[in-house]
């Protein structure tokens, strides 16, 4: 199977879009200016936040949208997809100078910028820029609760930040194979998350979710709605919804390129755990499950 990280974003929009907490929605849009508008996402990856928020009718009427994300894959996909999408959506389309596009409907009016860079690279360039950060399946990548101070440098005084879909320590696959090799493989796909370095740095958190509530008050951050945004993947009838069969499949490639070799796992019962949730995504079988965690915060 061929693993794509950008056909993986593509997959999981539709997962997404059934997840995200329509509470913590309801107070973002109530809380957004009629117009106006710079949105800053970090880990934007191929824009399925800023196509859903123009789907969702959550944007006011002028809008600069900046996408940062680390991966070239990602923006490059980006470039090409989202005008795609816009002109097939009854969008005006118009390449600007430097590398941005402009997005025109009766509605409204993006100027979208795409930037490629490491997003604590991006920040040093981008003080206090934002009346609104998005960070979407990112706080739990990342070591908290440091960075918070450092995102939240994007954002304008009381502006706000949008923080979606932190993981929150449960994973679950249905139907159950064998009770104890289950729980333990998702007991060490978890210890992954806690013990992730990168660049020398712890960060990673399996139980990011409940653990925001504290870090953004110790980040000065008012909350101003939670709530939780659980990706639930089912079939019905033996089918997945859209693309949902290859987002499980790879949700599955996660859990192999992170266990394969593990000291603490049997890797031949392992193999064959794999090849059985596999065999149960081809059959339309699999029910996947992970909690996660939603924030809207004034800064």
């Amino acid at each position: 199977m061929d693993y794509s990280f950008p056909h993986y974003l593509l997959s999981k929009q539709s997962v997404d879009d059934r997840a995200l907490n329509r509470t913590v929605l309801d107070v973002l849009k109530a809380s957004l200016p009629g117009s106006n508008l710079t949105i800053i996402e970090v880990g934007a990856g191929i824009g399925s936040m800023l196509k859903r928020l123009l789907r969702w009718d959550i944007l006011p009427a002028h809008v600069d949208y900046s996408l940062v994300d680390v991966m070239p894959a990602n923006i490059s996909f980006v470039r090409g997809w989202l005008p795609e999408w816009a002109a097939q959506n009854a969008y005006q389309v118009e390449s600007m100078a430097g590398d941005v596009i402009r997005l025109s409907s009766p509605a409204c009016v993006v100027q979208t910028h795409f930037i490629q860079a490491d997003v604590f690279d991006f920040i040093q360039s981008q003080p206090g820029a934002a009346d609104l950060l998005i960070a979407h399946s990112l706080l739990d990548l990342l070591p908290l609760p440091e960075s918070l101070t450092k995102l939240f440098s994007l954002v304008k005084p009381a502006g706000l930040a949008w923080l979606t879909a932190a993981f929150d320590g449960l994973t679950a696959f249905e139907p159950v194979i064998d009770p104890a090799l289950d729980a333990r493989i998702e007991t060490l796909f978890h210890k992954t998350m806690d013990e992730r370095i990168t660049n020398g740095i712890r960060s990673g958190d399996s139980r990011t979710g409940r653990h925001l509530f504290a870090y953004l008050g110790q980040a000065g951050a008012e909350i101003l709605s939670a709530g939780a945004s659980d990706w639930v993947v089912y079939p019905h009838q033996r089918q997945y919804p859209a693309d949902e069969a290859y987002f499980l499949q790879f949700i599955l490639y996660f859990f192999e390129t992170s266990l394969t070799g593990h000291p603490d796992l049997d890797q031949a019962q392992f193999t064959r755990w794999l090849a059985a949730r596999r065999a149960q995504v081809e059959r339309g079988e699999l029910v996947y499950i992970a909690h996660q965690m939603d924030f809207l915060v004034r800064v």
